[in-house]
């Protein structure tokens, strides 16, 4: 982990917001923060597709988004990957506070917002560095869509209740074949989310390792796969059943059949999220998931 960097040598110093739209305190939260911000001579932006703060300018282009040197999400850990969406892999640190229900990457309460903000500028904090997947779909050796997730990707049976079969490879080589609902390629960070809910293992967020777990699999012996992430990982829809939907950290964006590729691979730069110095993964999972309650 590292310090961030002096904000006062940047030639733009800038922040945007990204809000929960559906939570009134998010809004009224993030209008505090913009106004506080004014006064230390900080550029504040609002996210795209968000009604604007009153004081701030509105995030439209790449050109505004590559001069913004953190953002700050208020909301749920949904509002954190919406923003994680909007960086596309730019390495732009993310702090974020929590006005969700779980709050695993939101993990800053909004009473200290204004404290963490200010040792953020000062330097401070820390950055925690976590893998991002990248995945692509090629249909006859076509580009149909590249994605990248902090979470997860998950390919899904479309609206039939029939299960999909999905080949895995590594490296072009065969690993298996499994029927199920679907399949979720998590990446640590990824390890506590839905991954979790089906049964895959809680990956630590520095291991370099991507975990492949069935959703609600026929067979007893399709068990999660743990891979090293410097290796490449396809996924190809066989069987009866052409045809299933690509899922990018929550949100479907593509439909995909069985003349589809899916290509998988960690990206080459890392999500940056702020963290207190003090901040202790297995105090979160103890905090937030209950983990080794015996009670």
């Amino acid at each position: 982990m590292e310090p961030l960097h002096s904000f006062s040598d940047r030639k733009n110093n800038s922040i945007a917001l990204v809000y929960r739209a559906r939570t009134p305190a998010a809004k009224a939260s993030a209008q505090d923060l913009a106004a506080w911000l004014k006064t230390k001579k900080v550029i504040v932006y609002t996210g795209p597709d968000q009604k604007l703060i009153p004081g701030t300018l509105p995030l439209k282009t790449s050109k505004q988004i590559n001069t913004v040197r953190l953002f700050v999400v208020l909301g749920g850990d949904g509002t954190y990957l919406r923003a994680v969406r909007l960086l596309d892999g730019r390495q732009i640190p993310i702090v974020g506070f929590n006005m969700g229900s779980l709050g695993f990457l939101t993990n800053h309460t909004i009473d200290e917002m204004q404290d963490v903000i200010e040792k953020t500028l000062d330097n401070k904090m820390r950055l925690q560095t976590r893998a991002l997947l990248v995945c692509e779909v090629r249909r006859k050796s076509k580009t149909r869509g590249i994605f990248q997730a902090l979470n997860d990707v998950v390919i899904e049976r479309g609206p039939t209740s029939q299960l999909i079969s999905t080949a895995i490879y590594i490296d072009k080589l065969l690993v298996s074949e499994v029927k199920a609902d679907g399949i979720i390629i998590s990446s640590p960070t990824g390890s506590t989310a839905y991954n979790l809910a089906a049964g895959g293992p809680i990956l630590d967020p520095e291991v370099k390792a991507l975990v492949v777990t069935p959703i609600a699999p026929h067979s007893l012996t399709s068990r999660p796969l743990i891979f090293p992430d410097n290796r490449n990982l396809s996924f190809k829809l066989e069987g009866r059943i052409h045809r299933g939907n690509l899922v990018i950290d929550g949100q479907r964006r593509l439909e995909i059949s069985n003349a589809d590729e899916i290509l998988i691979h960690r990206s080459k730069n890392d999500h940056l999220l702020v963290r207190a110095p003090s901040h202790n993964f297995y105090h979160l999972l103890r905090e937030k998931l209950k983990f080794g309650d015996r009670s």
